[in-house]
């Protein structure tokens, strides 16, 4: 029997892994493909995901990718270029890189810490046993039956504590229970790659006035983010919140924005890499319940994507991270009181955050608000910095500007009027 078994490699599974083996615990990962393996995402690390893999050892790994200042944002024929802030806990440098490679170097990393990662080995069932079940938590689980996805040959993992990683849809945490609150945002994405003569790139893009054809705009952007190897990352991100825009069609706004895109990138079908792909978001800690006496939830299958910007990489790894301390200390002997701690931890760290974020949303659906938001914030440099901070949870606690001042409204609002 395992310490902990860890279902699913990405951000969220690895990282949790990595910090666990790296203390000296016992785990298991199982993966159901294969690395290197491809996965739908804009590849864009944030300055707070290139913390996690700095504290991960990473930091040398990382030097081959293509690494950015900033963001360029543009919107209405508008176009300003914002650095990353200076931050004490955060570098002022992004990267872009391709999960393709990036999953694998973290799963590898996980492996040289101690960790057995099990490719190609899919967690069909979760192994339940009766007890400590109760409303609002997910039930006593102590492994998985799995599936080797080559020879179709099955077994038991077992283990003391089991952490659920496996993505925006999880098999394995519907399996226990888990389910999305559909009064929260969900993000809709599609990406491909293209070739570009602007592959080098020293920020990436994010374009502000998406829609189709002749319509409003709808809440959401599309963006470029240049990979540094001659292709770009290019992608749509659509909010939908309460319901709204359900009936947009993903891919012709993939079209309409190749269409919207500055000419100097030079996209078109004709330089397509291949097919684009998409997936759903699940966002602001949208999945429940997260936490049970042997079982928590990390990353994506926690639903905690930021649904100010749509990232996802930086909050599996800091979930991960959040997770592997809480049941390193349940392993030490606090058992259950640990793990209930996580549900806490992941309430102090984004809890009003994502409030404030859900309220951003629902403003934002708003056509003629989404607009209004764009066309005043494009022509104030210091606007839009402000902006930036906040929608990348870039606040500073040792001193307060702008930004800080701005989310201290913003959340005071939130606290007040829950749900407005």
């Amino acid at each position: 029997m395992h310490d902990v078994l860890v279902i699913g490699a990405g951000p969220g599974g690895s990282a949790c892994a990595y910090w666990l083996a790296d203390a000296g615990w016992d785990v298991a990962v199982v993966e159901k493909k294969r690395f290197p393996r491809e996965k739908t995402c804009g590849d864009g690390l944030t300055p707070r995901s290139v913390r996690q893999l700095t504290d991960m050892g990473l930091a040398g790994a990382l030097a081959g990718a293509h690494r950015h200042r900033g963001l360029r944002s543009c919107g209405f024929g508008l176009t300003m270029e914002l650095a990353w802030p200076r931050h004490p806990s955060f570098p002022d440098v992004g990267y872009v890189i391709t999960r393709h490679d990036l999953d694998q170097l973290v799963a590898e990393r996980a492996e040289k810490a101690g960790a057995v990662v099990y490719q190609g080995t899919e967690a069909a069932e979760p192994v339940l046993e009766d007890g400590d079940e109760a409303p609002g938590r997910l039930p006593r689980c102590t492994g998985a039956l799995v599936v080797d996805r080559a020879t179709r040959a099955t077994r038991f993992i077992r283990a003391r504590y089991v952490v659920v990683a496996d993505g925006a849809n999880s098999r394995f945490g519907r399996a226990l229970g888990a389910t999305r609150d559909r009064g929260h945002p969900l993000g809709m994405a599609l990406r491909g790659y293209f070739r570009s003569p602007r592959h080098d790139d020293e920020f990436i893009e994010s374009h502000l006035d998406l829609r189709v054809g002749g319509s409003e705009v709808v809440p959401g952007y599309g963006w470029i983010f240049p990979l540094g190897d001659g292709r770009v990352n290019v992608g749509v991100g659509l909010l939908s919140a309460e319901g709204k825009y359900k009936g947009i069609n993903t891919s012709h706004l993939m079209s309409a924005f190749l269409d919207q895109a500055p000419r100097s990138w030079g996209l078109s079908p004709q330089v397509s890499c291949g097919p684009p792909t998409g997936g759903k978001l699940p966002m602001g800690l949208s999945v429940a319940p997260r936490v049970g006496p042997t079982v928590v939830a990390v990353g994506d299958a926690a639903g905690a994507i930021n649904p100010m910007n749509g990232e996802g990489i930086a909050y599996g790894y800091e979930t991960g991270r959040l997770a592997a301390a809480c049941l390193g200390r349940a392993l030490s002997g606090e058992g259950t009181a640990a793990l209930d701690d996580y549900e806490r931890q992941l309430e102090d760290a984004y809890g009003l955050y994502y409030r404030v974020a859900r309220d951003f949303v629902a403003l934002i659906s708003h056509p003629r608000i989404m607009e209004a938001c764009v066309r005043t914030g494009m022509r104030s440099q210091t606007v839009m910095g402000v902006l930036l901070k906040i929608m990348g949870n870039l606040m500073r606690g040792d001193e307060i500007g702008a930004a800080e001042r701005t989310y201290q409204g913003l959340a005071a609002i939130a606290r007040a009027v829950p749900g407005l």
